[in-house]
């Protein structure tokens, strides 16, 4: 694998860690950390099954590296802001799922970062903003696309209009974390979840990840032939007549709490 800029990567079995390595700078993201998320989710090391990705330091992140834009004419800023969509989006429809670990600052890239993983677990240190009305600017790494879909449109354009924050419990309650733990438990509980969703059948995670997302966003007619077509290519899959047959025989795992 390429060396990375401003990540660290290590391998946990068949989950991969992948840290946000700048604590100095609460990790804020410059585009050769965003160039390094778009490649490592492009082709990610073959062992791995899952990601956990994480922060280094106090901080998840706070978001974009301000230092970098204030030479940025107009289109330059259109180009920036599609090379966070690719990076995102390398993420989001992926291989691999990605359970997001959130401690301290998770605010505006940072925030609009942790909406493409697919599970976000947050410690009771997380808070989250989107600061770019104080700022002068405009959310530009996806945020106006996801963050209304998981939050809600009004709450969005309150954060942005007010500046307003929200603490963990919070943001667990209005659905930006699905997972809420103690402080300095988030990574463990990440990489505890990420173990999981690596025990999956891999065709299982692809289609959550792919097709449930956009089956979601159809509509009812489309929606429900997408799903009929995904369910049946899923159930013809070999591993998963392998697992039924190992659950009809009374092998397999129970569901338990």
């Amino acid at each position: 694998m390429r060396a990375l800029h401003g990540l660290r990567f290590e391998a946990d079995g068949d989950v991969g860690i992948l840290e946000l390595a700048r604590p100095e700078k609460r990790n804020a993201l410059d585009d050769a950390t965003i160039a390094d998320l778009h490649a490592f989710f492009s082709a990610p090391p073959a062992e791995i099954r899952a990601v956990v990705l994480c922060g280094a330091g106090e901080h998840f992140s706070a978001g974009l590296d301000l230092s970098e834009i204030t030479e940025r004419d107009t289109f330059e800023g259109v180009t920036h802001s599609m090379q966070w969509h690719r990076a995102f989006e390398a993420l989001e429809f992926g291989t691999l799922p990605v359970v997001a670990a959130l401690h301290g600052a998770v605010i505006g890239g940072g925030l609009e970062l942790a909406a493409a993983c697919h599970v976000r677990v947050a410690d009771e240190s997380a808070f989250y903003a989107l600061p770019e009305g104080q700022r002068g600017i405009f959310i530009g790494g996806g945020g106006a696309v996801r963050l209304p879909r998981l939050i809600g449109t009004a709450r969005v354009m309150d954060m942005i209009l007010t500046g307003r924050v929200f603490d963990a419990p919070a943001g667990a309650a209005i659905g930006i974390s699905q997972y809420l733990c103690k402080p300095g438990e988030a990574r463990r509980t990440a990489t505890e979840l990420a173990h999981r969703v690596a025990g999956n059948a891999p065709l299982s995670n692809f289609a959550v990840m792919h097709a449930l997302p956009r089956i979601a966003a159809a509509s009812p007619e489309v929606g429900y032939l997408t799903e009929a077509l995904i369910s049946a290519i899923a159930q013809g899959d070999p591993e998963a007549k392998v697992r039924v047959q190992d659950f009809l025989r009374k092998r397999a795992p129970k569901v338990r709490e």
